[in-house]
């Protein structure tokens, strides 16, 4: 038996709020966590709603019946099967996606990445692979990857400001998991600003505008 790959042409879903154009001020890419859809997943940001900004919704390229065989159905970014072709394709997508849009907007627009639970990985990924130009990168209820090499990036990270955003009462983020981000920002040099809030595996509208405060 021979293993092969053959590239396809895929179709991508993603959802928009606002409307590009010369007077957006902040660009978010916001990515969705394990099965949820990217629709869904946009309505957390509603608040983010103005004539200044604009806010991309992709949805991971993998979809399954969350439960069985039949109802209601989510989507993933990658699964250890196969996973450096998934991590490619995927960031392949967020750039394309990326690149349709920063043309359409002002050269000094604020651009914000943003990764929830499983998005936070994704993010993190593309982000190192592609390296697009951005201001803030937000991880939201997700730990960034320990095995990518944070340090060897360190002159495209140093102007950007990283933050860690996490529930008190999150079950998925135990104290080992959260050591874990130490041993990272030891490791590598870097600080992702941890910012925990009152609450557990969601992002809630008060946390969120909070952090509006600081990405002015």
């Amino acid at each position: 038996m021979q293993h092969h790959t053959l590239p396809v042409t895929r179709t991508a879903h993603y959802y928009t709020l606002g409307t590009p154009g010369p007077d957006i001020r902040q660009f978010w890419i916001v990515c969705h966590g394990y099965a949820q859809l990217a629709s869904e997943f946009l309505e957390n940001f509603r608040l983010l709603e103005n004539e200044k900004t604009f806010v991309v919704a992709p949805e991971g390229l993998n979809h399954f019946y969350r439960k069985g065989f039949d109802g209601p159905i989510g989507a993933n970014w990658m699964t250890r099967h196969e996973r450096l072709s998934e991590i490619s394709d995927y960031a392949g997508y967020l750039q394309d996606l990326y690149n349709h849009y920063v043309p359409q907007l002002p050269a000094d627009v604020r651009i914000i990445l943003l990764g929830f639970s499983q998005g936070t990985a994704t993010v993190c990924r593309w982000m190192l692979e592609k390296k697009p130009q951005f201001h803030d990168l937000l991880l939201w209820a997700g730990l960034p990857p320990e095995d990518l090499d944070y340090a060897a990036h360190k002159d495209y990270l140093a102007s950007k400001k990283l933050y860690l955003l996490y529930g008190t009462h999150d079950p998925f983020l135990t104290p080992d998991r959260m050591n874990m981000v130490q041993e990272i920002e030891d490791k590598n040099g870097i600080d992702f600003g941890e910012r925990p809030f009152e609450g557990g595996h969601e992002i809630l509208p008060d946390t969120l505008r909070e952090l509006l405060l600081n990405l002015n």
